[in-house]
């Protein structure tokens, strides 16, 4: 056997192992919940900026916000149903709103909770008015 030849011994790599093993465990569980903190944080920003600017800008240019038949959809598309707006000035936002697990924000104008209107996502669980969020 020669002891001239380089390389590493199974010793050496183990170590690797063990270390790299040893750092994942203490990075890993403090990324675990992130991806659902950073959507709860997402739709909130939707619900409370990101939608009532867009829905003052609608307001801004007709003078009323839109209906709960005419829906966000307003705020892309102009809207055909009655009041029909006699100043749209849009699109106000770039496509349907939806938020972060892929249902579209619950709109009412007038609103339910607020005067002047109310926006609320279902959360992650549809059938669970524990992780809703609203802006109210």
């Amino acid at each position: 056997m020669r002891f001239d030849q380089k390389g590493f011994t199974l010793i050496e790599i183990l170590l690797v192992v063990i270390i790299v093993a040893a750092l994942s465990a203490m990075v890993v569980p403090r990324l675990v919940g992130r991806s659902e903190q950073a959507k709860v944080s997402l739709a909130k920003a939707d619900i409370t900026t990101n939608i009532p600017t867009a829905l003052k800008l609608y307001e801004l240019d007709n003078g009323i916000f839109p209906t709960d038949d005419q829906g966000l959809k307003a705020l892309y598309e102009k809207p055909t149903a009655p009041p029909a707006p006699s100043a749209w000035n849009g699109p106000y936002i770039e496509k349907e709103p939806l938020d972060p697990w892929g249902n579209p924000y619950v709109y009412h104008s007038p609103g339910k909770h607020r005067p002047d209107y109310d926006i609320s996502s279902v959360g992650k669980d549809p059938n669970s008015d524990k992780d809703d969020i609203n802006n109210w």
